[in-house]
């Protein structure tokens, strides 16, 4: 069975999505429209801005999200079994699933990604990558922190992602070396995304998600909550809600999937970051970056 994924935050680039403007009429209409939605010009930030300018939260999530869209518009025969995203990435699994417009979805995750921005400002918190420790000791020694501290990404086995107040996020680190972490590295990130510091975001969200309609999608999405297929519309809404406080579960994800039966991913966006978990997730699998 063949299944799509879709990347999150940080696989943007420079000109990204400028060959699919050049390439078919239909993206450039839908990237014209999307300057309307966001009202300020994302395609010139997206062809022609610098990495620091593409960084910036509020343009980083509809770039992405607009790259990854319109890649699997474009794609041809785009037929897939079995969706999933990472973190922003299920937005864009959402749309090309059907449960969700491209308009919605753009108003959405720029809805999402200011909201965001405005959580981090509210106090000091960051993440960290936390390399070659099981993930249930990551988990006890954040459990055992005074002060928040999650697991947030599930990445791949011995890939884990920690998030919270910046001072609790730096213990953990240090106690997670001394169990014996190859790394744990704190990120440079705007806040605590994944985490209960998002709380006034997810309250935000929660708002316009509800507002929203949603259809049933046309194959399964395995949402990051859960780990699990979902093909209710209600049930979809229900966990995207709840998804900028909880953990991506995306080795979970991955294997639930191959164990229902996907033997091929196709990466459709920007990088290719999730075929390089899949991979460290199961190795019998073919990977491909569209």
């Amino acid at each position: 069975m063949k299944a799509y994924i879709f990347p999150g935050q940080g696989a943007q680039f420079p000109g990204m999505g400028k060959d699919l403007y050049e390439s078919s009429l239909l993206a450039k209409a839908l990237f014209e429209k999307a300057n309307e939605i966001l009202g300020f010009s994302i395609t010139d930030i997206m062809f022609n801005g610098t990495s620091e300018e593409l960084k910036e939260t509020k343009v980083t999530q509809p770039a992405v999200f607009l790259h990854s869209v319109l890649l699997a518009k474009t794609l041809v025969n785009f037929k897939p079994e079995m969706l999933a995203g990472h973190s922003l990435g299920e937005f864009s699994a959402l749309v090309a699933s059907g449960s969700l417009s491209f308009e919605d979805g753009l108003r959405l995750v720029s809805k999402r990604a200011i909201a965001m921005q405005k959580a981090c400002e509210i106090k000091p918190s960051t993440m960290a990558a936390v390399l070659n420790l099981d993930d249930k000791i990551v988990e006890e020694i954040c459990d055992s922190i005074d002060g928040i501290v999650v697991a947030a990404n599930y990445n791949c086995p011995g890939q884990l992602v920690i998030s919270g107040e910046y001072n609790a996020v730096e213990l953990a680190c240090e106690k997670m070396k001394e169990a014996g972490a190859k790394r744990a590295l704190i990120l440079p990130v705007g806040g605590a995304f994944h985490s209960p510091m998002m709380e006034p975001a997810r309250e935000e969200l929660a708002d316009a998600i509800e507002k929203t309609v949603f259809l049933t999608p046309i194959c399964p999405i395995y949402q990051n909550v859960t780990a699990k297929a979902v093909s209710s519309a209600d049930e979809i809404k229900k966990n995207l809600i709840i998804q900028l406080t909880a953990p991506v579960r995306w080795t979970q994800s991955i294997q639930q999937m191959i164990a229902d039966g996907a033997t091929s991913f196709t990466e459709v966006g920007p990088g290719k970051v999730l075929v390089g978990l899949v991979n460290k997730i199961n190795k019998e699998v073919e990977t491909i970056s569209a």
